[in-house]
């Protein structure tokens, strides 16, 4: 499975941006796509996941009420709609894959559990 991630830019606060996900290869090995993110000296952190056939959706405190991940699996493809933008939701946005079975028993979806990572699309909210 690869990924690639698109759609990021600068925004002022208050603004909206729509990054995109695309999956190729075997995608039929996908049990779940994330997205986290990682501002500038600080961890990479979990934003939301959406499972690849049901569509189950669960989103970090941060941004919910704000960002709405989707899928569209005619196109192999997650979206993250940022609304209400601030600026501390700048960061390099990850999306990112998870094999089955490796979010089984997690309470909180972390890094470990995401085998394959797409490159990052810089998110920058001015003020």
């Amino acid at each position: 499975v690869q990924l690639q991630a698109c759609g990021g830019g600068l925004v002022q606060a208050g603004g909206s941006l729509r990054l995109s996900c695309l999956a190729s290869g075997r995608t039929t090995k996908i049990s779940a796509v994330a997205w986290f993110r990682q501002a500038q000296g600080k961890e990479r952190d979990f934003v939301g996941v959406i499972s690849w056939g049901a569509g189950s959706i669960f989103y970090a405190d941060s941004v919910k009420g704000r960002f709405t991940i989707s899928k569209d699996n005619s196109k192999n493809t997650v979206y993250l709609q940022m609304n209400s933008l601030k600026v501390e939701d700048t960061a390099i946005y990850y999306c990112a894959a998870a094999d089955p079975g490796s979010l089984y028993g997690s309470h909180y979806p972390t890094t470990s559990n995401f085998q394959t990572w797409g490159q990052g699309t810089q998110v920058t909210v001015s003020s």
